[in-house]
């Protein structure tokens, strides 16, 4: 039997299967007890706080017959036919951030009461739902990025570049509605080009900067310096999510985005994406899955395609759930739209979050529990207990 303090980075996100997948399946190790993600404050002059987890584990004993209620110690069973005989087995607890202790009746390496399941890193979706992928990475040194008052200037210099800006929106420019601009000349012809000798100048200076980097691969994309090293770019409307956010959101903040604008590779974009994906991916269901599956940068959420959303299981679709999910996801774009002025930052900080908004996402979360058979009454581990089982009947009848 053993117990150690640890980041809570082995509890998260890809790191669950690495680390615990072969001592669980391979060696018979179970949980005991754990303490879920505590912060650990520093004795530094800076404050600096580590998030912590304990975990208590040990190898369960064949004899017990149930390896998530391992024999560890001897007591009297009161078996005439075994007179003699000690047994005692270990009940498994959890305690939280606050120190509260539940008795539990298993514990996964995602310290919660569920399933022993490993969620894996996935290229492809488990269900019939679109494709998602990380936005334009151009590798370009700045210089094909702008802020408004940059872009004005460049306009004035070159008008006739007015045309190729396009709104850029990474993580933090579309939660604080932050505005920055993407001169994207892929679609720029030779001609076109050789008419604006500013922009030229920076195609250039992209053109230097790849030659010069140690990358093959980036020196390679010097031959196409118009081009990013990463492009996608939608025809239609998609949906944005933030790769990082903060987690004293309940929601992360998610939306439509315009075709004529583009996503960094600091966001996720869902193509053909419809008002009932936005309605189960922005429900507390969802999220709940996120925050326990996901990785985290300190406490901030980080969203995977490969982990959350490729793994995420979703509800079994009928015209009706589509049709209520669709009704309770417009109404959550039709309350953030009655306050144009406010971004999303404004939106989902917990103290200021419109009552209606709130309302509204209340409406869909029901929505979204009941097209998977939940109820009101579960708490969030419950939910992610649920989902648990459902990723595993999914991933084992592949």
């Amino acid at each position: 039997r053993a117990a150690f303090v640890s980041t809570n980075s082995i509890c998260q996100g890809e790191q669950v299967a690495n680390l615990w997948k072969n001592l669980c399946t391979q060696s018979g190790l179970v949980f005991l007890f754990a303490w879920r993600t505590f912060k650990w404050a520093s004795e530094s002059q800076d404050q600096a706080a580590v998030h912590c987890v304990i975990v208590g584990f040990c190898v369960a004993s064949s004899a017990s017959g149930n390896p998530e209620l391992p024999i560890l110690q001897s007591a009297d069973t009161g078996d005439s036919e075994n007179a003699g005989e000690k047994r005692e087995t270990w009940k498994p607890f959890l305690f939280d951030e606050e120190g509260n202790k539940t008795m539990v009746r298993r514990i996964n390496a995602y310290l919660i009461d569920s399933p022993m399941v490993f969620v894996e890193s996935r290229n492809r979706p488990i269900c019939d739902v679109p494709q998602i992928g990380i936005g334009n990475k151009p590798i370009d040194g700045g210089n094909y990025l702008f802020t408004e008052q940059e872009k004005v200037e460049f306009i004035q210099q070159e008008p006739e570049s007015a045309k190729f800006f396009r709104r850029w929106y990474g993580s933090d420019e579309f939660i604080n509605n932050r505005v920055r601009w993407c001169l994207w000349l892929g679609d720029c012809s030779p001609a076109e080009l050789r008419q604006m000798p500013k922009c030229l100048e920076r195609v250039e200076n992209v053109r230097q900067l790849r030659l010069a980097s140690k990358s093959e691969g980036t020196r390679k994309i010097a031959l196409t310096p118009t081009r990013f090293h990463v492009e996608n770019m939608p025809k239609g409307n998609f949906l944005i999510i933030p790769s990082t956010s903060s987690e004293r959101r309940q929601y992360i903040p998610i939306g439509f985005v315009t075709p004529e604008n583009m996503g960094s590779n600091a966001v996720l974009l869902v193509p053909d994406a419809t008002l009932y994906h936005f309605g189960v991916l922005t429900s507390s269901v969802h999220m709940a899955w996120m925050r326990s599956v996901g990785g985290r940068l300190e406490m901030r959420y980080r969203y995977s395609k490969d982990i959350i959303y490729n793994n995420f299981p979703w509800p079994e679709l009928t015209e009706e759930t589509r049709s209520r999910i669709e009704l309770t996801a417009q109404g959550i774009l039709d309350a953030r739209s009655a306050y144009p002025e406010c971004s999303l930052a404004d939106l989902y900080n917990e103290c200021s979050m419109p009552p209606a908004l709130r309302k509204a996402h209340q409406s869909n979360d029901r929505a979204v529990l009941s097209a998977y058979g939940f109820t009101t009454r579960m708490t969030e581990p419950d939910i992610v207990a649920r989902l648990m089982e459902r990723y595993q009947q999914m991933t084992t009848a592949r």
